[in-house]
């Protein structure tokens, strides 16, 4: 991807040296269940939230501030896609904020851990990442490739878009209403629908020129390598859809293509789709 050299997001906030720690609610709990990309076990998740981590403050590597500077970009290109398609749909896009971390870090949902991979915290309309998630990608999920990485970002913007757009709202609202399989579910197609936009990023990101040979295959490379069914075959041996909480591998990259050819956001909606099976539908006005 051609990103050097480009004007960089001023909502990403660094903490890569030194940090924090912090013990997590049930709100935070329950968001992290939703949005980490590398599990779909909630045990395993709170294992590691409750582990902790330390506190690091080693300089930063050559590397590590080449990533930060990648990373801040990505994040200025969502800003300036989604306000030009905001504004197609008369609504007015307010950027999500960024914070890179190391280990472990305090968010408005409780404690960011690095065994958690990147999140969206609607609490604080933040996105959290640590940077090693980047190598997890190319090493334990074997997509590697800086337009990979941008595809994570663009995710998780657009789980940003979902908390503007009132989706999520509507989507908590049903946690007491349903059976965990059928909020699981509720859950796939949420997933589902943030790579539909990442897709649409992607689209105006080529648009502007600023995709190179191979990047669109990076991007759909990541969505495959963490869908439910390739994590739960490398981490347990076997496959149990009613765990499912982001969609197979198919699915994950059907709707990112599906976003990516259409640009826009008239064909979003995979709460309604289809092309799922779903027992319990959500309308979105």
């Amino acid at each position: 991807m051609k990103w050097k050299g480009r004007t960089k997001s001023g909502n990403v906030s660094d903490r890569r040296i030194g940090g924090s720690k912090t013990a997590i609610g049930g709100v935070g709990i329950a968001v992290l269940l939703i949005y980490t990309l590398i599990t779909g076990d909630p045990s395993a998740l709170l294992g590691n939230l409750f582990n902790g981590g330390s506190n690091n403050n080693e300089p930063l590597t050559a590397e590590e501030v080449e990533m930060g500077d990648f990373v801040s970009v990505i994040l200025a290109d969502t800003e300036v896609v989604w306000r030009k398609v905001f504004a197609e749909y008369d609504e007015v896009y307010q950027p999500a904020k960024l914070v890179l971390y190391r280990n472990t870090t305090d968010s408005g949902c409780g404690t960011a851990s690095s065994n958690v991979g990147p999140f969206y915290c609607s609490i604080d309309q933040t996105i959290y990442i640590d940077l090693i998630f980047y190598k997890d990608l190319k090493t334990r999920f074997n997509a590697p490739g800086d337009f990979a990485m941008a595809y994570v970002i663009a995710h998780e913007v657009g789980h940003h878009i979902q908390y503007q757009l009132g989706i999520l709202e509507k989507f908590y609202d049903l946690r007491s209403q349903v059976s965990t399989i059928e909020f699981n579910e509720l859950s796939v197609r949420l997933e589902l629908q943030a790579d539909y936009l990442a897709g649409v990023w992607a689209h105006h990101i080529q648009g502007m020129g600023y995709l190179e040979e191979g990047d669109l295959q990076e991007a759909i490379t990541a969505a495959g390598a963490v869908g439910d069914d390739r994590i739960q075959e490398q981490s347990q041996g076997r496959v149990n859809p009613d765990n499912f909480t982001h969609g197979t591998s198919e699915q994950r990259v059907r709707w990112f293509k599906k976003g990516f050819e259409s640009g826009n956001l008239d064909d979003f909606d995979t709460f309604s789709a289809e092309t799922l099976y779903f027992r319990n539908a959500l309308l979105i006005a």
